[in-house]
Order: structure tokens, then sequence, then C-alpha cells
């Protein structure tokens, strides 16, 4: 199979997007990618990152995904990606490792929340953004995180939020109490759960 046809393949699983490491697992080389760029066969979308020239514009948050699969959408762009606020976040929300490096990207916008590596496991679902696959906290998850980083999102947005999910019928009252306990928010959250019942 040429190189062409590789990255073709390549392309066409990702929706037409293909990480450069990706590219050189299948055989083409740094410098062959490059040299598609300035042929005008690929066109750069971030560092790493390259799409077909015909391929429809994609979501940020999905390159941001493809560049850096780690990362975890957390706190108000879950709320927006689960319908749960009416708040549109100037950033993207994104839960990162205690440990690990802050993603250097210029676009789009980061709002960076450190948590423990087994946090970053509990309550994730996966979803699919332009094709990529995006890692997002839970309906319920997002709502007991909102009221751990209240002081960073305001109690408002995890008071709406709570109630928002709950009127939706997005969570159980088991999914609430059990994310709180995850998120050691049970007794902070206690009394807002209760008003619910």
């Amino acid at each position: 199979m040429s190189t062409d046809s590789i990255i073709e393949q390549r392309l066409g699983e990702h929706l037409g997007l293909i990480r450069s490491r990706d590219a050189v697992v299948a055989g083409t080389s740094r410098t062959e990618l490059s040299r598609m760029v300035q042929r005008g066969e690929l066109v750069r979308v971030a560092r790493g990152v390259y799409q077909a020239v015909d391929a429809r514009p994609v979501d940020p948050l999905a390159v941001l995904c493809v560049t850096h699969p780690d990362l975890v959408v957390c706190l108000l762009s879950a709320l927006a990606m689960h319908g749960l606020t009416t708040q549109v976040p100037r950033q993207v929300w994104v839960a990162i490792s205690n440990k690990a490096a802050v993603p250097r990207v210029t676009s789009p916008a980061l709002e960076i929340v450190r948590m423990s590596d087994e946090s970053l496991r509990s309550g994730v679902l996966e979803k699919s953004v332009d094709g990529a696959l995006v890692r997002v906290t839970g309906p319920a998850r997002t709502v007991a995180d909102c009221f751990k980083f209240r002081s960073r999102v305001g109690l408002d947005v995890a008071i709406e939020a709570l109630r928002t999910a709950w009127d939706q019928r997005a969570v159980t009252m088991d999914d609430l109490w059990s994310a709180a306990q995850t998120v050691r928010m049970s007794n902070v959250m206690r009394p807002y759960l209760e008003s619910l019942t």
C-alpha cells in the first residue's frame, strides 16, 4: 500500500483528521507530511494534527481531544455538552492529572482543573465530537464536581445544574449520591439533595 493511500485510509477512519504519530506508525515520515502540506494535499490544523483539504472544518474541541487524549471535559463545558446549563462557557473546562503538564494550545482557551488519576476515570463518559473521541464527565459527576469546585464556578451554577439535571431526569438520586461520595462532597450536597425530594 502506498504512503498516500495509507494517509487517505487513516483520514477516512478519523473523519478527516490524522495525527503525525499515527502517520509515522503507518509508515509515513513527518517530512512526507510536510511535503503533502506544501503540495496542498493536507492542511495542518494543530501541532501534529493534519486534515484532508476537502474535509469540512472540525470543532476545535475535537482537535484538542485528538492532540491530548488524556484530557477530560468537565464543569461548565460538560454541563453545556449535557444541556444542563443556560451559560455558554468562554473557555473549555478540562481536567488533567495532578502530575500532568499543562497543554500548550493557543485555541481554544482552556480553564484547567487538576484531579487525581482515579477522579479522571470515575464517572467519565466517551462521546463523539466530529468523529473524535471526547472524554467528558457524566451528568451526575459533573453536578458533584460543580459543588466541589463551587469557588471557581459559583454556587449558583452548581445549584442550577443540580435542579436542571433533576428536572430533565438526566440523573437519579442514587447517581447523585454516588457521585457526591466519589468527589467527597456528600456533606455539602446533602441539604440540596434533600430539597429535591
